[in-house]
């Protein structure tokens, strides 16, 4: 799998997902096996370029090569500076966001409320191709509205404009996350297009990689909502798409260290304040399905401080391992946040 110059080191690529797909969350996901990784989506409005928020969101230092970042906004100059300007901080590969079905975001005629502006698509796939000396990747839906999706014509204008690769959601905006991904029109996707195509959609488990990999003819599959608290399904869908056989679910001891890991990079990325807060949520997808989680989540939101936090997280798992608690995952789709 290649995107422009870039030899990734497999077919698994984290989705960006507003919130998540963080510096830490990356760098986790790609020491358990993804090849590549999406920043979260960063605005292309400038007034906002030097919010705390959006230099976090920028913070690539220390990040396995090719460093990709996304950026989203409905002004096709506008784009093109933002793509600039992430080159300059260090991007190797610009992500375009017309996929994130998000209100707030589509009530700016941006993510993918863009899909129902064909000639506005053009337009900023243009712009933002020919701005920067990178490769410049796409991340969309089936189209805005059921009965009106578009994705075909929309991947032969990115085609056209030189897009390097093009990343589907197997829904339109208005399914939302609801129902299931469909994935019979990103197969016909592949088949009409050259460059290279991601299917993303619904891939939580090693047998669904491998259907949705057989389904599309895609050249690479995406993962984001399953990923959540599960940084490990990587390396099990690696494992598996080379071997046919399924790796033993992780140990409680593992994912006690892997969460202590993810919380130690959280603090130290977004400092004592935002890191509690933002860790929580982490926490919670980790510790879902274990036994006492419910009852450990709701105590553990409660807390305030970095060291109280850790503290009581080490202390649940702790328990756990005393009564010799096995993992009994529960994958639970819904309650997660959608990728872009």
């Amino acid at each position: 799998m290649h995107i422009g110059p870039y030899r990734l080191a497999n077919n698994l690529i984290v989705a960006p997902m507003a919130g998540v797909t963080d510096k830490p969350f990356r760098q986790l996901c790609k020491r358990f096996g993804a090849g590549h990784a999406v920043s979260e989506m960063i605005t292309a409005d400038q007034s906002l370029r030097l919010t705390k928020k959006t230099q976090r969101r920028a913070d690539f230092d220390g990040e396995l090569a090719p460093i990709s970042v996304q950026i989203a906004g409905s002004d096709p100059e506008q784009l093109a500076q933002a793509a600039q300007y992430q080159v300059e901080n260090g991007a190797q590969i610009v992500d375009i966001n017309m996929g994130c079905p998000a209100k707030k975001v589509c009530n700016k005629l941006a993510g993918s409320a863009l899909l129902q502006n064909e000639t506005l698509v053009g337009d900023i796939l243009q712009a933002v191709v020919k701005a920067v000396d990178v490769p410049v990747t796409l991340k969309t839906r089936l189209g805005f509205c059921n009965g009106e999706e578009n994705i075909l014509r929309v991947a032969r204008m990115a085609e056209d404009a030189g897009i390097a690769a093009l990343a589907i959601h197997g829904r339109t905006r208005e399914d939302m996350y609801n129902g299931a991904a469909r994935y019979a029109l990103i197969r016909e996707v592949k088949n009409s297009i050259r460059i290279p195509v991601i299917a993303n959609g619904d891939i939580d488990t090693p047998h669904k990689a491998a259907e949705v990999l057989q389904a599309t003819g895609a050249d690479a599959i995406m993962i984001g909502r399953a990923a959540q608290g599960r940084p490990w399904l990587f390396r099990e869908v690696a494992h598996y798409l080379a071997t046919g056989e399924l790796l033993p679910q992780p140990e409680v001891i593992e994912i006690r260290d892997v969460l202590i890991e993810h919380l130690d990079g959280l603090y130290s990325h977004y400092g004592e304040y935002s890191g509690c807060r933002i860790a929580r949520k982490h926490i919670a997808w980790y510790t879902k399905g274990l036994r006492g989680g419910n009852e450990f989540r709701q105590a553990m939101y409660r807390l305030e401080s970095t060291t109280e936090q850790q503290q009581a997280t080490r202390a649940f798992f702790d328990r756990l391992l005393e009564t010799g608690e096995r993992l009994s995952y529960d994958v639970d789709l819904a309650a997660h946040q959608g990728e872009l």
